[in-house]
């Protein structure tokens, strides 16, 4: 049974509830609730790197009523407190925190929708807690990162711009961002922005997340990395589907590939004119969720 917590705030005109959940370090975590039936599993919405629960709204908007829809904001992002240790900003420590979240409101299944870091996240969870998905969808993530992609995103983590306007800030994205949406408008733009920032008490428009996540980024480990290819079979024998930006320079072409055949029962779907990563949005996003959805049942 999946039941709802009292809430911690009225609904919004958007439709859903702010509500908060507490770290094993005291931090106070933020998550959106979407209404839904306590009869159905959850859809748990674990965002990018810098992102936010604001990357969801759409997605829940669309579902939320039929499903109840969680997204919560990473700690050190969106309305969750920032962490006072730096190196706490880290996979391993996001998954605990998910866990608990899972814990404090009562979820005891749930359909994962995971983008970027979040498909990361989704992995490990497979691993630990393999009974407790009902289905997931990998958002252009796998077991292995394209290393271009990696540096890109290297590249603008942590560099603390502020803007004075909203059309300033969507001209950033469109220089760092352009060629990952090709066929974006400005009108587009200026919604990404609001996604990803947010007006800071100086009055300048900043980026909705805490700088200091790029430090354990940064560090140069000799350790060979974690593979995640065991972890993404435990995800065999539900309902998964693998989605592919198809200008993506995070999943490759190859190892999308590879995951297809890992799962030979997961919908391969590939976005067309999209880079990493899709916003769930497009047309071709939208459907697929919609068949993952009908064979969760």
């Amino acid at each position: 049974m999946n039941a709802s917590p009292s809430s911690a705030s009225p609904v919004t005109a958007d439709g859903f509830t702010d509500q908060f959940w507490t770290s094993q370090d005291g931090l106070r975590l933020h998550y959106r609730e979407y209404s839904g039936p306590a009869d159905r599993p959850a859809i748990l919405c674990l965002p990018g790197l810098t992102r936010n629960a604001r990357d969801f709204h759409h997605l829940a908007q669309r579902f939320g009523g039929q499903w109840r829809v969680i997204c919560p904001d990473l700690r050190g992002r969106g309305d969750s407190a920032y962490a006072k240790d730096s190196a706490s900003y880290n996979p391993l420590q996001y998954v605990e925190d998910i866990g608990l979240l899972l814990e404090q409101a009562r979820i005891d299944r749930f359909v994962a929708i995971g983008t970027s870091l979040g498909g990361l996240m989704i992995m490990m969870l497979a691993a630990m807690m393999p009974e407790r998905i009902a289905g997931a969808l990998l958002n252009d993530v796998g077991p292995e990162i394209s290393p271009a992609g990696l540096e890109r995103i290297r590249g603008y983590v942590g560099q603390g711009r502020s803007f004075s306007t909203w059309m300033h800030a969507a001209r950033a994205l469109i220089e760092a961002q352009g060629e990952v949406f090709p066929d974006y408008s400005v009108t587009d733009w200026l919604e990404m922005a609001k996604r990803a920032m947010v007006v800071g008490s100086n009055g300048r428009i900043v980026f909705d997340y805490d700088m200091r996540i790029a430090e354990p980024m940064a560090q140069v480990s000799d350790a060979p990395p974690v593979d995640l290819w065991p972890a993404l079979l435990g995800l065999k024998g539900r309902p998964v589907t693998l989605l592919r930006g198809a200008l993506s320079d995070v999943l490759a072409k190859d190892v999308f590939r590879k995951m297809a055949k890992s799962l030979p029962e997961a919908d391969a779907v590939e976005v067309p004119r999209v880079g990493h990563a899709p916003m769930l949005s497009e047309a071709k996003a939208v459907a697929a969720i919609e068949r993952l959805l009908a064979r969760v049942g």
